[in-house]
């Protein structure tokens, strides 16, 4: 056989196995939707709504059955005889002419449209990496530059056939809208399947095995007791960085951010986006050349010299934009910033009215700025950041209130994605990193339930988000340096709004910065009896004592009296007494001065334990083993500590504060020095000291990486709620989430990531707000890849 015939062959049987995946994948998606049906009447809602789910369900079960055969039958009629394109041209499609008038087109046929364009960005949401990688394979085995329009392997002509088969089964538009959640996921979930199976298959034929199948999602993954990260076991999970998303590193990466003698580890959340970025430069690049260039062009400088070096880029060569285009962005921002208008004596627009109206804007401006522009770069620029902010818009995690002033960030993003290439080039730009901060916060389980500020009064965190694009508004010129500037300033609002301002979370702050206060005076006095103890004859016990036990004695004195209290000065000459008394005693006026000496020492040395809070039992294990150290004492052969030596030991100890380093950024934390914080744990605080396995390079770089401010899904303690990250300590080796019921839950860093990898601790969202909407871009374009150029 020939190599043309054998990729004939494989082709054809490609696509069968195609074909029978998604008719055996139909049969589970019946079955869940069939569940998620049954379900909804027995929730709880106005008696309107509940009558319209009954009737919705009966609909369903009466026609679903139908349904799903004439899905079936439209999938198979179409693998064999293909699929007639019939789509009218864009202005065909606005109008149909009848008997020599115009009619505009019939409204069912549009919501149709509309509602198979969602499902097909639904379906293609997980599946993009998979259907990249499978489309290259077909390409190479059919010998076509790109798929056919209406190839079956394409969401949006699955998509159509569904939504046809769904209109011939009686079923309504209304049932559709009812179920629409649960069927935009399962039919995700079945293309990416179906998907993941014939590239597997094509695989083991040795076709294109250089293209990195990445992970993937199995129907059970969201399975209570399933770890959240797409198709890896929980103990491959344990053992190294992955994930989520289903478009996660490719092997050679992973293996090489999880290598022990990694560098500089990356974290999976940097490479996915990294990942999404240079997709966009190879396919926005196929048809804009000229965009490729110059974004790759920002990205080696960016590499190369980093932020500081795009400055005279972004403002040099180009001198900012094309007076025309400039006007016209002007123009349209000033137009988004004017209240919608509103007929006199009504009452003011809601929120989903006032945004509806900004998305109807920016479409209509999109193709005044295009007309506006010069190149055809700067038109695929208007085009992405158009359909970036699409998606943002319609993101439904975040309340509409707060998408309102994202919609008006669009011409000032615009502005900045033009005259400075690296936006979509690099993921550190301010403008992408203030979107993805801003959303994060506003994505939670609890936005808009009041829940995260207390419940009382405006959300504070929203008039921030507003002040934030009215100032980046007011200087439409200034680019990079205004979202730099107003992204610092963000940082700084959320730190002083958790730590002061909610209600929820500033009593756990306030514990967690005690905490913290005390690990580090502990660290730092254990540093300095180290090296002070270096050179000094102390028994083992009596040394580890002071380094365990005593050191943080002196934090927890130190932080409450203060550091130059008289009780501090106490428990520092306690060290000092029991430093004298574990050395050798050779005379009987020695020892008899130790048995003198003993009790008041050993209750002092009580007294601070319990102000530590150490327990009674545990107390008791301490004194029996000083006990023994200072009986020791008494038959050792070592040499003595000269007075003068033990004098100048107490002076070091007074004046121990003087020689600690300012601030906690100069001690270098290693994991000899982490403690074990299970004993702060107080009534609104756990203190998270089990779980997980040694983390991965990569892990410990995600666990560095989380922001405050964002929203996760804890699994601790039997309980797996929502949970938002409300601090993050000086070095960044602490954490606290906190619930929306108030109750804190306390970090340290190596078991943060140990979390992260064993997906005990999980994101709210896949990926961050511009990642998401790139991808949705990217979906898009793979439908129409003309419309960069339109």
């Amino acid at each position: 056989m020939t190599v043309a015939a054998r990729n004939k062959a494989l082709a054809t049987q490609a696509r069968r196995i195609y074909v029978e995946a998604l008719v055996h994948g139909l049969v589970a998606l019946g079955r869940a939707v069939n569940e998620s049906a049954a379900k909804l009447l027995l929730l709880s809602a106005e008696y309107a709504v509940m009558v319209a789910r009954r009737d919705g369900v009966q609909s369903w079960n009466r026609h679903g059955p139908a349904w799903q055969a004439g899905v079936i039958s439209g999938i198979r009629h179409a693998a064999v005889y293909g699929i007639v394109d019939t789509q009218k041209s864009p202005a065909d499609a606005k109008a149909v002419h009848t008997e020599g008038s115009m009619s505009l087109v019939d409204d069912d046929t549009i919501e149709r449209e509309i509602t198979a364009s969602r499902l097909a960005l639904a379906m293609m949401d997980k599946a993009t990496w998979e259907f990249s990688d499978l489309r290259t394979r077909m390409q190479v085995l059919e010998q076509q530059d790109e798929l056919a329009p209406q190839d079956l392997f394409r969401a949006n002509v699955l998509a159509k056939l569904v939504l046809d088969a769904w209109t011939r089964s009686g079923l309504s538009n209304s049932d559709w809208q009812m179920l629409r959640t649960d069927l935009h996921q399962e039919f995700a979930q079945l293309l990416g399947e179906a998907y993941h199976e014939v590239n597997a298959w094509l695989l083991t034929q040795s076709v294109m095995p250089e293209v990195d199948l990445r992970p993937f999602i199995r129907r059970a993954a969201q399975a209570a007791g399933t770890a959240a990260y797409p198709g890896q076991s929980a103990e491959a999970q344990l053992r190294g960085g992955v994930m989520r998303g289903g478009s996660g590193l490719s092997p050679a990466a992973a293996a090489a951010a999880n290598h022990p003698a990694a560098v500089a580890a990356r974290s999976p959340v940097s490479s996915q986006a990294e990942e999404v970025l240079q997709l966009l430069q190879r396919i926005v690049g196929g048809q804009v050349p000229a965009f490729a260039a110059t974004r790759l062009e920002a990205h080696a400088t960016a590499m190369s010299g980093g932020a500081s070096a795009l400055a005279p880029m972004a403002g040099g060569a180009k001198q900012g934009l094309p007076a025309r285009l400039s006007s016209a962005i002007k123009n349209a921002q000033e137009a988004l910033q004017r209240a919608p208008l509103q007929t006199p004596g009504a009452p003011e627009p809601a929120a989903p009215q006032v945004l509806e109206e900004l998305q109807t804007r920016n479409q209509a401006f999109k193709q005044v700025l295009k007309q506006a522009a010069e190149t055809p770069a700067e038109r695929a620029t208007i085009e992405l950041v158009a359909m970036m902010f699409q998606s943002i818009l319609m993101e439904e995690h975040i309340p509409a209130t707060v998408r309102v002033w994202f919609a008006r960030l669009q011409m000032p993003v615009l502005r900045v994605a033009v005259s400075e290439p690296d936006f979509f080039a690099t993921t550190d730009h301010p403008a992408r990193q203030l979107i993805d901060r801003m959303g994060s916060c506003v994505m939670g389980f609890s936005a808009g339930s009041g829940a995260s500020n207390g419940g009382s009064g405006p959300e504070p965190l929203e008039r921030e988000i507003k002040r934030v694009v009215q100032v980046v508004e007011a200087y439409p010129d200034t680019g990079r340096r205004v979202f730099q500037t107003v992204l610092t300033e963000f940082e700084k609002f959320l730190d002083n709004y958790f730590e002061h301002e909610n209600q929820t979370t500033r009593h756990g702050v306030s514990l967690a910065q005690q905490v913290e206060q005390r690990e580090t005076l502990a660290i730092q006095y254990t540093i300095e009896l180290r090296k002070m103890l270096s050179a000094v004859p102390v028994q083992d016990g009596v040394r580890e004592f002071l380094f365990h036990i005593w050191a943080d004695v002196l934090a927890v004195t130190a932080v409450r009296a203060g550091a130059q209290s008289e009780q501090t000065r106490l428990m520092k000459r306690a060290a000092a007494d029991l430093i004298w008394s574990a050395s050798a005693k050779v005379s009987r006026e020695e020892r008899a001065e130790v048995i003198r000496r003993l009790p008041p020492l050993l209750k002092t040395l009580r007294d601070g334990m319990g102000q530590a809070g150490m327990a009674v039992e545990r107390q008791d294990e301490q004194v029996r083993t000083l006990n023994n150290a200072l009986a020791a004492a008494f038959t050792a052969k070592t040499a003595q500590i000269p007075r003068e030596r033990l004098d100048e030991l107490m002076d070091q100890l007074e004046t121990l504060e003087a020689m600690l380093p300012e601030g906690g950024d100069e001690i270098d934390i290693d994991q000899t020095m982490v403690r074990d914080l299970s004993g702060h744990e107080s009534e609104g605080m756990e203190v998270v000291a089990e779980g997980g396995s040694e983390p991965s390079p990569a892990m410990l770089a995600w666990a560095k990486e989380l922001q405050v401010g964002g929203w996760y899904m804890l699994d601790y303690r039997n309980r797996n709620e929502a949970v938002q990250l409300a601090w993050r300590g000086t070095r960044r080796q602490m954490a606290l989430f906190v619930t929306a019921s108030g109750r804190g839950v306390l970090f340290q860093l190596s078991r943060m990531a140990a979390f992260l990898q064993a997906g005990l601790l999980l994101p709210a969202q896949d990926e961050s707000l511009t990642v998401k909407a790139t991808r949705n871009a990217l979906a898009k374009l793979d439908v129409d890849p003309a419309r960069l150029l339109n």
